[in-house]
Parts: structure tokens; sequence; C-alpha cells
């Protein structure tokens, strides 16, 4: 079968040229990616051959190959791994398979600086094309065990590749990069010296559990030494350059923060340094030992439904499954890192992990532990919390719908924007240890933006009262807020829902008493009201809750709010309509207004679409829809012609 030739994708074309010409400044990793994904793949075999009895696949001696000649300027790293069939040659490679490429080119073309590029470059996992960094052409060699046939896969990184079936190739895959020339004011060094490759291996995989082997070197004869005769003599066979120690294993005093580091980096294609290392040692009837990872950004793909979580599972040090998520709940599927266990199977199945009773209580004891590190890198390193509260904090409050165990260690890692400082978030014990004496409640506003709850009708008798109140802007807000009732014997409760009690026991009695006469001043504006607006609010009240603006509209104590009904209604679940309340401002001159015209006038038809309007402009003030958007301009444009 001859060679095809393909041309690379829109988006990987892209890439490469990003890479190839600005992105990098530390071009040594591309041997790290290679290693990582030779890795990986021993790491697939040995899982498919303990899986699979026919698989006719040779792991006696599965082990990571790095071949250099100097002459000839070339570079190759072979495995005898799973290897890739011709279809996944075509389509793993060449292609960027991830609905987020076109987000994540836009945010690639504007970072601002090589490292903000580079942690793009590897959350977004493709690792393979910095190869091209250092190389004029790249040539893969590959046969998928079990499979008679294997794929050569060649390109130079410009704009094509071709890829051909080749007959005779060994189990496993081999890449081989024909150099650039060096050049070390641009940060090529010669990859084809032995010691340089050495450096790379030590700094950057020496944990890998995998034989990385290499031919040693072979020093010449000295000056005025004859070479000795290699007849009969043997070369030296290669040798293993890592010490492939697993660093959960080891004691803590023998492991530097950089070889975590690069742990972490292999297991999750992050380039930037974890946030927090967080090791765990369990002995007793059940022993385990984990090594877990705070990232300290969030990958690009955390949101979307193909977002692949857990921690990697061992068994006695044999690897048995990655993104293993009977290990990690979904809140805390940002988590990375090792989890060894003594006394499982090595033939193990995720279906059986669902429900094994070892593994429910590791979850649970990692949960504890995540949460428990966050709180202490809240009190003692304030910087580093936000940072994760910023990146992970919306996943992380999702916890608070299903994990009610831990509900009271998630609520006190939480925190969250007030009115008070618009810089500053703002724990829950702070809130409760700020309240005004006698205020009863934890006020809080759900809603898009900081901009859009502090300019909301709703907000104003609370800001002239001097109330704080937390603003609530991440989708997640919406749905927590009905799963958390109360906090520290405090209920929380929505400034948009329900009457604004805000009576903090300092009323006085002639205040009360003005607000009952209002009360009977207005009952007949609101019963008509309640009447003409029958079909759209349940009932119109006075409002405690405002001091500017004529009307806002608000849901009942107990009623779904309307972005939670959206959010249903976007999951394609049926929701029935809800009537809200509109309440009135009887200190605003337009329903003091319209107060008196209907009392005079009860039968003007013109009432009626004031009525209307007031309603509208209440629904428009909260960032609402009109479910009339015409009629309510027309009765807009037809009041502004009279005034003319």
């Amino acid at each position: 079968m001859p060679p095809e030739t393909f041309e690379f994708q829109v988006e990987a074309r892209q890439l490469l040229q990003m890479m190839i010409h600005s992105i990098y400044s530390n071009k040594d990793v591309f041997l790290r990616e290679l290693i990582s994904n030779a890795s990986d793949a021993l790491d697939k075999l040995r899982l498919e051959a303990l899986r699979d009895e026919a698989l006719d696949a040779d792991v006696s001696d599965l082990h990571i190959d790095i071949e250099t000649d100097a002459e000839a300027r070339t570079l190759t790293v072979r495995d005898n791994g799973v290897g890739m069939s011709y279809e996944e040659v075509v389509q793993l490679i060449g292609t960027i398979a991830n609905s987020g490429t076109a987000a994540f080119l836009k945010e690639l073309r504007e970072a601002k600086d090589a490292a903000s590029a580079e942690g793009l470059i590897g959350q977004f996992g493709v690792g393979f094309y910095a190869s091209f960094m250092v190389a004029d052409e790249v040539t893969l060699l590959t046969r998928r065990a079990g499979e008679d046939s294997g794929t050569r896969w060649t390109s130079g990184g410009e704009g094509t590749y071709t890829i051909e079936r080749v007959e005779d190739l060994p189990q496993g895959t081999s890449v081989t990069l024909r150099l650039k020339p060096v050049d070390t004011e641009d940060q090529l060094f010669d990859y084809t010296s032995p010691w340089k490759i050495r450096e790379i291996v030590k700094r950057y995989s020496d944990f890998i559990t995998w034989p990385i082997r290499m031919a040693p070197e072979v020093a010449g004869p000295k000056d005025g030494e004859q070479p000795e005769d290699g007849a009969g003599s043997t070369p030296p066979g290669p040798e293993t350059i890592n010490s492939m120690k697993a660093l959960w294993a080891r004691s803590k005093d023998e492991v530097g923060d950089d070889e975590y580091h690069e742990l972490y980096k292999h297991i999750s294609h992050d380039w930037h340094d974890p946030l927090e290392t967080i090791r765990m040692q369990a002995e007793g009837t059940f022993e385990y030992q984990a090594l877990l990872f705070l990232p300290s950004r969030a990958p690009q793909d955390l949101f979307t439904r193909g977002h692949k979580r857990g921690v990697q599972l061992y068994v006695k040090r044999v690897f048995i499954m990655d993104d293993c998520e009977a290990l990690m709940p979904e809140y805390l599927r940002f988590v990375k890192g090792v989890v060894d266990a003594q006394d499982l199977s090595l033939n193990v199945s995720r279906e059986i992990l669902q429900q094994d009773r070892q593994i429910e209580l590791m979850r649970r004891r990692l949960a504890k532990k995540v949460l428990s590190t966050v709180k202490d890198m809240m009190s003692a390193r304030p910087e580093d919390y936000a940072t994760f509260w910023r990146e992970f904090g919306r996943v992380l409050k999702e916890g608070l719908l299903g994990d009610f165990e831990n509900k009271d260690a998630i609520l006190a890692v939480s925190s969250f924007a007030t009115t008070r400082d618009k810089d500053e978030q703002t724990t829950l014990q702070q809130y409760v240890s700020r309240m005004q004496e006698g205020q009863q409640h934890i006020y809080f506003m759900t809603g898009e933006s900081r901009a859009a709850i502090e300019n909301s009708p709703h907000m104003e008798a609370f800001r002239e009262k001097g109330l704080e109140v937390l603003l609530l802007t991440d989708p997640v807000d919406e749905v927590w807020v009905e799963a958390v009732p109360e906090f520290d014997g405090k209920q929380l409760r929505s400034i948009a829902k329900g009457e604004a009690d805000l009576d903090t026991g300092d009323e006085e009695d002639g205040a009360r008493a003005e607000r009952e006469k209002r009360q009977q001043e207005y009952a007949e504006l609101l019963s008509w009201m309640t009447k003409q607006l029958a079909d759209e609010v349940k009932e119109v009240r006075l409002s405690s809750r405002l001091t500017v603006s004529p009307a806002c509209i608000v849901s009942d104590t107990h009623d779904v709010t309307p972005a939670l009904q959206s959010m249903y209604r976007a999951m394609g679940q049926e929701v029935p309509h809800i009537k809200r309340i509109l309440e009135l401002n009887p200190q605003h001159a337009l329903v003091e207004g319209l107060r008196r015209a209907q009392a005079e006038r009860p039968e003007d038809a013109s009432l009626v679409e004031t009525a209307e309007l007031v309603y509208g402009m209440a629904l428009l003030a909260e960032g609402g829809e009109l479910s009339d958007p015409a009629r309510f301009t027309k009765l807009v444009a037809d009041r502004l012609e009279r005034t003319l």
C-alpha cells in the first residue's frame, strides 16, 4: 500500500506553527512528553494483558529505549507497549479532537507570556507535537499488540503528513526525530549528547515506573594508548538511567518538591506546578498510600461532559486504572494523583470498584483529607487559597448538593463576594460574626453578575440599613442555597424571595403604626392591581425592600426562582409557569399617583395600561423577559407621545 498524504486539521496546523515558532522557552520538555506517552503505552498493555488472556503480546520485559545518533543527528524514543492501529494513528495524530479547540487556540494567542502559553499546551494534552520544536522531521513507527501489520507516520510539521502500512514491525511505538542544528541562544541543545539526555530524564522522568534504557557511554582510549583489540569482546548492554522509585512509597524526607511536581505534570499533563501536594498513608485492616495534588489552574474541559476525572489506581505499585472515578467524588474532579492499595485484585474492573466497600471507605477518607488541606491552606496561605477558590470554587460548591456528610466541611472552606467589600470575599463564619444586633438571617441574592445584583431594586432597603448581602453569581449557587437552609443557627434567606423582614428589633412603635396605616390606604389599589395582572402575578403587595424604585418582583418563599426554571428547561425538563409577587413602593411618586388616580377614576382603561407598565418595568429591572415585548414597547411609545 503506497503512502497516503494528509493535511493537518486547521487547528492542529495553527497549534504546530505557534509551538514551533513562538511558544516554548524550555524545549527540553519535548523528551518528557515522549517518555510520558511511552509510559502510558506500557501501562495500557499490561492492563490489557491482564484482562485479555488471548492477547498475543509479549509483556515479559516492558521498557523504554532511548537511542541517539550524533552523526545522523537523530534521537529515537522506543517502547514495546500497546502501540496503535492504522485507524488510531489516523484519528489521533494530525487532528485535535476536542470540542474546546477554538477557545483553546484563542487563549493561546492571547497568552501574555511563554509560561501562560506552556500552561495552556499542557492542559490540552498535545505533548506529542512538542517534538517539532527540536526536529525538522518526525517519524512514528507503531504496531498495535495483537495485530500483524504496523503503521509509519511522517511529517515535517508544516502542513502535511504521510501514513502508510508497513510489515515486520516490533510491538509498540518508536518516535524518531531528525534534530535541528544546535542553537543554544534559542535553547536548542545537542539532544544526541548522552549527558544531556540523562540530565533531562533525571530531572523530569526519574520516577517513571518502567525502566528507561540507554546505551552506556564508552570512553575512548587515552592519549598515547592503543585501542584494545575488540575481537571476542561483547559490547556493554543498555543501562537503566531512571531510578523507577514510586514517590508515594518513599519517605517524605527523601523526596524533594521538584520530584513531586514532575510526577504531577506526568499524571496531569499540566505544565504548571501544583498548588498543593497531599500525602496519605493508611495502615491497619486496609492499607493504602495516596499522593494527591491540587492544581494551580483549572483545565479547559473542567465543565464539559467529556472531562476525565479521578486519580490513578495502583495495586502494590502495579498500574491498574487511569481516571478512577470511584476514588474521588464528582465535585473534587480536579484533584490529580495516585492511590496505591495493597489488598485489591489486579483484575479489578470499574464496575466492581463502584460497589467495593474498601474503595468507598478510601473515597470518603480522601475527600475529607482534601477538604482539611484546603482549610489549612485557607488560614496558613491565604493567597494560595484565593487562587484555589478562584479556579475551583464553582466545582467545590457542587458538593453541597450531594455530599451531605461533608457539607459543613465544604461550607467551612467556601468564600463569597458580599456588599461589604468589592475586593475581598468572606466566609459564612465571618459574615455571622459581623451581623447587626437583632439580625436573624444570612441574606443573599443570586444573579448573573455582581453589577446586576448591586443594581437590583431588591438591594435598596438592605443598602440603606447597612445590611450585608452575599452576592452569588455562579450557576450552582441557584441550586445549593436550596439544599443548605441554615448555617450556625442562622437561616439563609434570599432578598428576592418572600417578605423582606428587615425589622432588627429597633423599629419604633410610630414607624410600625405608619406602615399599618399605609397598608389600609393602599388596600383598594393592591386588590385592583392583583385582579388586573392576574395572568402574570399571584399577588400585588406593598414592599419594605424598596426605597428608590417604584416596584420589584419577588418569588414566594418556597417557589423555584426564574433562573432555576431556566436551568431546568435547558436540561430538557418541563417546568410549569409559576406566578410571582409584585411589590410596590408606597413612597414613590408614580405609585402614589396611581393610587389616587385609581380611587378617582376606577373605570379609566388607561390605568390598566399603567399597571402593565409598572409590572413590565419591574420585570426588566431584574433582568427578566417580557412575555409580550411588542405590546410593552407600544404602551411606552404612546405614553411618551402624550408628553410632547
